[in-house]
């Protein structure tokens, strides 16, 4: 078959493939060979599949000719951050150290869905070393580059995730989260990222970074895909003892319902505290798009983001003690040092951060019972420059990796769910807003940002 049109988005993609109006081995296709030719400006990829997307979209292909019907994402390319198991792949996650270990022989599960819906993997994105980044850079694999203006940081740590989504090289792609590693890259390059409620999707198959902290979720340059992707996601997994046992609930049909009606609050205070003049303006257009005019300064934030940079440190370094104790010379030296700083933390410290944790839940929880929804910024800044070291937050010049998850970090330490929107004007970097919504409510999270780009907030993106 001869491809005669080459649709962008997922559900585009899936439509056009069960109609016949494309192949799935053509458009597989023309994507490795835009990412043989690009990839090398934006290092988004560290292992290319080529052999099992074809054989994958020939698959596909073979069942629309046999009339078979195809499933919700039939065609569609795509790619994993490299800290899921690829069957036949080293699961690097983002190390040396894992890439010289033994190749998984399965896929993660969420893999295996995505393949079952007849999406078509391509390979393995960079990340930063074990998740523990904010910036996308990577000492063993080389930074990601933003495609916005490759000179800038992606984000992290799924940088390659964004980055992938962004470049065009693939509509969707998954990352995980912890801190912020969906929502710090999905604002600095301008997308749409979801990280769910903690428990909600199976995280069976990938590599830890903080049990009690890592959610899994997709990117996507549209509301309507990340949706779409995300249906496909769920459902309960035993495997994780972690995942919710809860009835798969599609946000698919959820999204055009819009924001009439819902209660939503702008999130000030320790929100607004040291975000410079352009995120807050972005958070502002948000608000005037939604005509929210209602402000609600959720207590205790900076003690939450505290409690999650403990509790972070805490079990990282407990994961990756032996490690440390074998291979220290083979860790980027600014994960080895973070790590090895967590393995001297008082035990009555990791104890006191996660006695907080349900006393923040509470806090939320009656933040909830007035509001629906609440909108904050994603990061402080739009994406700083690869390779800086500070940037200036009231005023003052801080680490940056220590910083870029001053906003997202309070609100994954009680797991709630955030949809990513991008705001940005003409050819300036964009921003994000979180969208967020009490927990086992993504559908909420994804009508308010489906309203947002409604409005025309990213269209430059």
């Amino acid at each position: 078959m001869t491809t005669t049109i080459r649709p962008n988005g997922a559900a585009e993609i899936a439509r056009a493939v069960a109609r016949g109006d494309v192949s799935a081995e053509d458009l597989a296709r023309a994507a490795l060979a835009d990412i043989d030719a690009r990839d090398g400006d934006i290092n988004a990829f560290t292992d290319i599949t080529r052999e099992r997307a074809l054989a994958e979209a020939r698959a596909i292909d073979r069942a629309r000719a046999e009339g078979q019907q195809l499933g919700p994402l039939a065609g569609v390319p795509y790619a994993v951050k490299n800290l899921y198991a690829v069957a036949g792949l080293p699961t690097r996650a983002g190390s040396k150290i894992n890439a010289a270990g033994p190749r998984a022989t399965d896929d993660a599960l969420l893999i295996e869905r995505m393949r079952a819906a007849g999406a078509v993997l391509l390979g393995a994105l960079n990340m930063g070393e074990y998740a523990y980044d904010f910036t996308g850079e990577n000492a063993h694999y080389g930074p990601s580059h933003n495609p916005l203006d490759t000179t800038r940081m992606t984000g992290g740590s799924s940088g390659g995730s964004a980055a992938a989504v962004a470049a065009g090289f693939v509509p969707i792609a998954l990352g995980s989260d912890t801190n912020g590693s969906i929502r710090v890259p999905a604002a600095f390059c301008g997308l749409y990222g979801l990280k769910p409620t903690y428990g909600r999707l199976p995280r069976t198959g990938t590599f830890p970074f903080c049990d009690s902290l890592d959610h899994l979720g997709p990117f996507a340059r549209s509301v309507a895909d990340l949706g779409l992707v995300y249906d496909v996601l769920q459902g309960h997994d035993a495997s994780d003892p972690v995942c919710a046992r809860r009835p798969v609930e599609h946000v698919t049909r959820e999204i055009a319902k819009g924001h009439d009606g819902l209660r939503i609050a702008v999130a000030t205070g320790y929100f607004r505290a040291d975000a410079e003049p352009g995120a807050l303006a972005a958070l502002d257009r948000a608000a005037q798009a939604l005509d929210v005019s209602d402000a609600i300064d959720i207590p205790r934030a900076a003690e939450a983001r505290a409690s999650a940079f403990l509790i972070t440190n805490a079990e990282g370094s407990a994961l990756h003690l032996e490690r440390l104790r074998r291979r220290p010379a083979d860790f980027d030296p600014d994960t080895r040092d973070r790590f090895l700083a967590g393995a001297l933390l008082p035990a009555s410290w990791y104890v006191a951060a996660q006695r907080f944790r349900r006393v923040f839940e509470d806090l939320m929880a009656e933040t909830f019972s007035r509001y629906d929804v609440i909108l904050a910024p994603a990061t402080p800044t739009s994406a700083p420059l690869i390779g800086q070291k500070t940037i200036s937050i009231g005023g003052k010049d801080v680490p940056l990796r220590a910083h870029m998850g001053i906003y997202t970090q309070p609100i994954s330490f009680v797991g709630l769910p955030v949809a990513a929107v991008p705001v940005r004007e003409a050819a300036a970097m964009p921003y994000g807003i979180q969208v967020i919504a009490p927990p086992w409510r993504e559908d909420l999270c994804l009508r308010v940002a489906a309203a947002l780009e409604a409005a025309g907030l990213a269209k430059s993106a």
